[in-house]
């Protein structure tokens, strides 16, 4: 009954004091029911907004289909993707190179853009949550350098070239970014507490370490795998096989499930440490739970790609200024907005000076890098 009174006076408290639209506008009046941006979320509002997102991203997946070195005519799009659907053999107008390069080239990347949009957007959203700033991304704290030098370390000894490499590169990935935390907690946790300002200055200090490193293993290795290694850290999706997506999404199954299940948790943490412990939540073992999670997406993740920047930074921020901060429809929407996202850039990536393909990274650089500072311009006196 107690914690009951203080919840109720902290929520009135609460709704005289938060902005339209800020990472506080989050918490309910009456149980089961969030207020966001003014409107409450309802059941009705969130399949409507997930169900459009969802249409949206089928919609330009199969738009990218169609772009490519060699456009392929939408209504064979859909015949070869009705083939494989039913498992039956080509149909008549349906040419085996158009087939070939549907299945075996464009399908497969884009489900890998997809995936990755989704996971980096994901992550963005969780990070901007606990250290309340909607600029905060997994690259900022070092997860996504630990996760680089993982990955960098496997392709050092070999594990690229390896029947197993479909799924231990994501496994040096994840271990990397564990790494990575262990290291930040150890430099950063003061009296069993982890303050923000130095999470993120340790985070700033890696991230130069780690990118150190990578370029020294990336300079010891022959030219050939050089070259691809430094391809593969601008951000890159080559064409993977089913095998490997298999790999990916069972890492990535797991990692995103945890991490959708803390959204209420997220809502909480969103309004700062205090707010958070006078609900009854425990914020310390809140932080090494998201942290963990973030490492093992982001270690998958950068595993297959590389080093993609501003999706998990742009997305999350773009989306809540758009739907509100409520963590139960933002994390979601934020997912396919991402993934959307990535499959349209990594189109223009291949398309815009075909056959040559220019890094997916670039692109996105590109596209973010201006909303970034539009939003940093903008919102500067929220950020601090």
């Amino acid at each position: 009954m107690m914690v009951h009174v203080i919840r109720e006076n902290f929520l009135k408290q609460l709704s005289t004091t938060v902005e339209p639209g800020s990472c506080t506008e989050i918490l309910s009046h009456e149980p089961g029911r969030m207020v966001s941006q003014g409107s409450i979320l309802t059941n009705s509002r969130w399949m409507a907004i997930l169900g459009v997102l969802s249409l949206t991203a089928i919609a330009v997946g199969l738009i990218c289909l169609h772009f490519g070195a060699q456009p392929i005519a939408y209504g064979e799009v859909l015949r070869v993707l009705g083939d494989m659907a039913s498992d039956r053999d080509r149909t008549e107008g349906t040419s085996d190179i158009a087939r070939t390069i549907l299945l075996q080239v464009r399908l497969p990347r884009i489900l890998l853009g997809f995936l990755v949009g989704c996971s980096l957007a994901s992550v963005g959203v969780a990070l901007q949550a606990l250290l309340r700033n909607p600029l905060a991304d997994p690259y900022v704290l070092g997860v996504s350098s630990g996760a680089a030098l993982g990955t960098a370390v496997g392709i050092l000894f070999g594990v690229g070239t390896t029947f197993l490499a479909e799924t231990a590169l994501p496994a040096c990935g994840f271990v990397g970014g564990l790494v990575a935390l262990a290291v930040i907690y150890r430099m950063a946790t003061t009296y069993g507490q982890l303050p923000i300002h130095s999470l993120l200055l340790t985070g700033v200090i890696l991230n130069a370490i780690f990118s150190a490193l990578i370029m020294f293993i990336t300079s010891i290795l022959d030219p050939n795998r050089s070259y691809g290694m430094m391809a593969w850290l601008m951000g890159t999706l080559t064409a993977p096989t089913y095998g490997s997506l298999v790999g990916l999404m069972i890492y990535l199954s797991i990692g995103l499930f945890l991490l959708f299940s803390q959204m209420r948790v997220l809502n909480i943490l969103a309004l700062g440490e205090e707010s958070a412990r006078t609900l009854g939540i425990d914020t310390e073992q809140a932080k090494r739970s998201l942290f963990v999670l973030s490492a093992l997406v982001t270690g998958a993740v950068v595993s297959v790609s590389g080093m993609i920047g501003f999706i998990g930074m742009v997305v999350p921020h773009a989306v809540r200024l758009v739907i509100g901060a409520d963590h139960r429809l933002l994390l979601p929407a934020s997912a396919l907005v991402g993934g959307t996202f990535l499959m349209g850039a990594d189109t223009v990536a291949r398309t815009l000076i075909a056959p040559t393909e220019i890094p997916v990274g670039i692109i996105t650089a590109l596209a973010g890098g201006p909303f970034f500072v539009y939003i940093l311009l903008w919102r500067k006196d929220r950020l601090a």
